[in-house]
């Protein structure tokens, strides 16, 4: 069962109060520090080392041929395929929606500033391959790119000892059902440092951006590398937030909450309700379904963690405090009037509305992106979208008369800011 925080008598500091994981990123920084300084003196050379140190194989050459990419479809499950597919319409339908379009702005008689939005031109993604396999996320990250129109576009997953070194055969599949055609058998830290510095002598370009979703060691590489790289976030363990009332079905609330327990021992797990009842029906439902489930192990652990917890609430309000502070990854609101809850919510990476739309929706088929803000960061971030891989430039167009009209204002902020300077490059296009 999940343990309790009662804070129907109180009205605590809420981020202090509320479950959390603890990730140490500064510790796994010391770790990848050198790891990332070796490949940026050694490149690939470094990267198979720190390859056969971590995952226990020797891959001399990273690059996963087409004819492999092209074989792991042919030999995709056609049930898995079929999904796979459906998936990635439904994902395209969405992100389609979010191109942005070019805007001109007439500020004053002869000055424009146009907005265009110009996709990164070279993206590396990162699709973890630890305690479980992620097709899907390739299509998270490979549809909002392409939708995008970024250009160039590598897929690194770690290699795997049980198929000859190479990235799990569905992830390979998802590349190919994808069209993405350069793919690198190369986790960790040493993927990302791959990914910023490339490899001239294996015809390796750098990349500008880095996205999805890793353990600890990804996040610390990316952070390290921000700078180097762009960066979508610094993910961490996987959470789940369910705000119900006593309409909710406890069967349900309790197969959600083990769904995202599921992924890892750190993953979180909370309950935000106002209703004992419900609360104890969910232990039940926790206690017969965990047994049910093949990851027996990890989601106990996860489950029984500091990160997960029911937090019981006086009324539905304070449950909405409660899981503003809290920002979930992903927000289930199960309640008797869930859309007008959903949309009194300010912080969270993706609501899920109503008793039938589930998180594992998301993660595959509702349309919706999967990579989302953990951690709190959804109280300012969010999830990856094709805006993730555009850069809006201005363009500044001022005829010379327009510039004569607003120069004393310009000479005016040079001088207050002295830098006068600024102001004798509008004063030398004076009359």
């Amino acid at each position: 069962m999940l343990r309790r925080i009662d804070l129907t008598g109180t009205d605590a500091d809420l981020r202090r109060v509320l479950p959390r994981a603890r990730v140490d990123v500064q510790a796994a920084l010391d770790a990848v520090t050198p790891i990332v300084d070796g490949v940026a003196a050694r490149g690939y050379t470094a990267v198979r080392e720190a390859t056969l140190r971590f995952d226990g194989v020797d891959v001399p050459d990273p690059r996963v041929p087409a004819r492999v990419l092209h074989d792991a479809l042919d030999g995709l499950d056609p049930a898995v395929r079929a999904a796979l597919t459906e998936s990635i319409r439904r994902a395209r339908i969405v992100h389609e929606a979010q191109r942005r379009e070019t805007v001109d702005v007439q500020v004053v008689p002869g000055g424009t500033v146009t907005e265009r939005w110009v996709p990164v031109s070279r993206v590396g993604l990162y699709v973890p391959g630890g305690l479980a396999v992620y097709p899907s996320s390739v299509v998270m990250n490979v549809v909002p790119a392409q939708v995008a129109g970024v250009s160039s576009i590598a897929v690194c997953s770690p290699p795997q000892k049980e198929f000859a070194g190479l990235p799990h055969p569905a992830i390979l599949a998802a590349c190919e059902l994808l069209g993405v055609e350069e793919v690198y058998a190369v986790g960790g830290a040493q993927s990302i440092a791959l990914l910023a510095y490339g490899d001239s002598p294996l015809g390796i370009e750098p990349v500008d951006l880095v996205t999805g979703p890793g353990n600890i060691y990804v996040v610390a590489a990316k952070r390290l590398l921000r700078g180097v790289i762009g960066i979508d976030a610094e993910a961490g363990p996987t959470e789940i937030a369910v705000l119900a009332d006593s309409t909710a079905d406890p069967v349900h609330v309790a197969a959600d909450l083990i769904s995202q327990a599921e992924h890892d021992p750190l993953a979180a797990s909370v309950l935000v309700t106002d209703s004992v009842a419900l609360a104890d029906a969910v232990d039940v439902e926790i206690e017969r379904q965990v047994g049910l489930t093949k990851h027996v192990e990890r989601i106990t652990a996860a489950l029984t963690g500091e990160q997960s917890a029911t937090v019981l609430v006086r009324d539905v309000d304070q449950g909405l405090a409660v899981v503003d502070a809290y920002a979930a990854e992903h927000l289930e609101v199960i309640t008797a009037d869930p859309r007008a809850i959903a949309e009194r919510v300010h912080n969270a990476g993706c609501i899920f509305v109503g008793p039938h739309a589930p998180v594992s929706l998301g993660d595959y088929c509702a349309g919706s992106n999967h990579v989302l803000p953990t951690g709190c960061t959804a109280r300012h971030a969010s999830g990856l979208s094709v805006q993730s891989f555009l850069k809006g430039v201005h363009l500044v167009e001022y005829t010379h008369e327009a510039l004569v009209e607003v120069a004393p204002h310009v000479l005016a902020l040079a001088a207050a800011e002295d830098l006068p300077a600024h102001g004798a490059a509008v004063a030398a296009r004076l009359p």
